[in-house]
């Protein structure tokens, strides 16, 4: 069973160490970066849910997908960040909850990349009966599939934690979710890394396989022989994005595996975990949207249309 006294006295001490380092001053770029991708995913999802053409193919109907699960990262990851930088006082529950939430999104975008991966290597592979194969209903069961799948692991943890727990009132100061998984990795350390190396072993193997089969596929078509040919940059594009969203994963399972070291320095710890939480986390998410937006033409040519669309409307009511 979890120590209350354990978890007050850990969490007492990561705010000691956030205001010895003026830490802080890291939760501004945070908040400037979240509010800057807020603004521009709901931009993006509107150009896809407004255009017909849109919402039916299976790659857009990705990207508002990785959109959204970004979306409710961010705002659950800036809702945190507040609350500990004021130190409220957040019922264990409720941060259990948030932490539940917040890993659902995060491997749910996740997953959704690697879908985006695999659907492009689909539509290459079988032009002919792509459409067969991904049609706009079988892509919203698949994601919804997707939202369970990354939602089933997490919330049973929760729900084990809660009918181990003793005191149901507990608050505590600082709300992360690595002290949630911390403690929860006390009582299930072999599962927890399996859940997140088996996760991000397959997804890595899928997205491997999948390039290399595209590369196979059309190196005979001329598309790569040209250094900044559009193929080239394409590939360079998504590539660095899948990386910036793995990366944190493997340093959020590094902080788990320091979680549990008595000979690591708590400074050190809060030092990783701060810097993953309101940097590496947000890079991926912060690119997104624009990476998105200028790659894929038919939505910035969406985005133009309403634009303009919206300009001769102004134009009009002002005459």
């Amino acid at each position: 069973m979890t120590s209350t006294l354990q978890i007050t006295n850990l969490t007492q001490e990561w705010v000691e160490s956030l205001r010895r380092w003026h830490l802080e001053f890291f939760f501004i770029p945070t908040i400037v970066v979240t509010l800057a991708t807020l603004f521009a995913n709901p931009v993006l999802l509107t150009c896809i849910f407004l255009s017909r053409a849109l919402r039916q193919e299976t790659r857009y109907l990705l990207v508002a997908n990785t959109l959204t699960a970004d979306m409710l990262f961010l705002i659950l990851n800036l809702a945190t960040v507040i609350c500990n930088a004021v130190r409220a006082q957040i019922p264990w529950l409720v941060c259990e909850l948030v932490t539940a939430v917040t890993i659902t999104a995060y491997c749910c975008a996740i997953l959704t990349v690697t879908l985006m991966v695999v659907d492009t290597y689909a539509a290459v592979r079988w032009p002919l009966h792509y459409h067969e194969i991904l049609p706009p209903a079988r892509t919203h069961r698949i994601l919804l599939g997707v939202w369970v799948l990354a939602a089933v692991y997490p919330f049973t943890l929760v729900i084990m934690m809660e009918v181990e727990r003793g005191n149901p009132n507990e608050k505590v100061p600082v709300c992360l979710v690595l002290i949630s998984l911390g403690f929860i990795q006390v009582q299930n350390v072999m599962g927890i890394h399996i859940y997140f190396f088996v996760a991000a072993l397959i997804c890595a193997l899928l997205i491997f396989y999948c390039y290399i089969r595209l590369y196979i596929v059309t190196r005979t078509q001329g598309i790569w022989q040209n250094r900044f040919s559009r193929a080239r940059v394409t590939l360079l594009a998504h590539g660095i994005l899948l990386l910036l969203y793995f990366a944190p994963g493997f340093v959020f399972t590094l902080e788990l595996f320091l979680f549990q070291r008595k000979d690591i320095s708590q400074d050190v710890r809060v030092w990783i975990s701060t810097v993953n939480m309101c940097v590496f986390m947000l890079l991926p998410r912060a690119f997104a949207p624009y990476l998105y937006g200028l790659r894929y033409r038919e939505i910035s040519d969406t985005l133009m249309q309403l634009l303009h669309r919206h300009r001769r409307l102004g134009l009009t009511t002002v005459s």
